[in-house]
């Protein structure tokens, strides 16, 4: 990367860091709009033209960033933690718990970002912020796999997430009660989904490599001797 792509990112992400207290603010009361972001913008006394610059999309490359700082603080737990005597569920469990409280007092912020992310015009952006979440976790918290594993966990663990992130935001009481018993039944997915799979790892140990069969079907059997 040359000097002058990395000044670019660099700046970039420190105009972004400077809206983002001015823009949750304003974002709690009047949702993630794009007056909200100009509002942000003047507050923070950032040009219109450097805004611009950082944030094309306005509001939702705030989101974004916004997001992507969230998953940070759980990569932060993760090493501040010692999760090596956990068990899996646990593991899920504190990851997903470290989103959710990395929240804390925007709440209301974040209850207005999801209805943001709901409208037509940003549905793939809340699914691959979503995606990006359930990866970070999964990566944090140690989990190595490369086939289709890989997807199968993160389309698992979107799905959590997304779903006790709705109960957490909608639920008054401080302790979260309830969105802490929702999040344990629905870990229960997770590990449904690991026990399936080892089941199968050994159900099909001694079968032939289908993977490779399968695609000496697609191309024909070869030439005859």
């Amino acid at each position: 990367m040359t000097d002058a792509a990395f000044d670019t990112r660099s700046h970039k992400s420190s105009t972004r860091e400077a809206l983002l207290q001015p823009m949750l603010a304003h974002a709690a009361f009047d949702g993630w709009t794009a007056a909200t972001f100009e509002a942000a913008r003047r507050e923070a006394g950032i040009g219109a033209g450097e805004a611009e610059l950082a944030c094309p999309r306005k509001e939702l490359d705030m989101l974004a960033h916004w997001s992507r700082q969230l998953d940070a603080a759980v990569l932060d737990a993760v090493k501040a933690g010692d999760l090596s005597q956990m068990k899996i569920r646990d593991r899920v469990r504190f990851g997903v718990m470290a989103r959710l409280t990395a929240i804390g007092e925007h709440e209301e912020a974040a209850r207005r970002a999801r209805a943001r992310l709901m409208l037509p015009d940003a549905g793939a952006e809340g699914a691959q912020l979503l995606w990006v979440t359930a990866d970070t976790i999964w990566r944090a918290i140690g989990d190595t796999s490369t086939d289709v594993n890989f997807y199968t966990k993160r389309t698992i663990l979107a799905g959590v997430y997304g779903t006790t992130l709705a109960t957490w935001l909608g639920e008054t009481d401080a302790a979260k009660p309830e969105a802490r018993a929702f999040l344990d039944r629905r870990i229960q997915n997770v590990m449904d989904f690991e026990k399936t799979k080892a089941q199968l790892q050994r159900m099909t140990a001694d079968m032939p490599d289908m993977a490779g069969f399968l695609g000496k079907l697609r191309y024909g059997p070869g030439p005859r001797a």
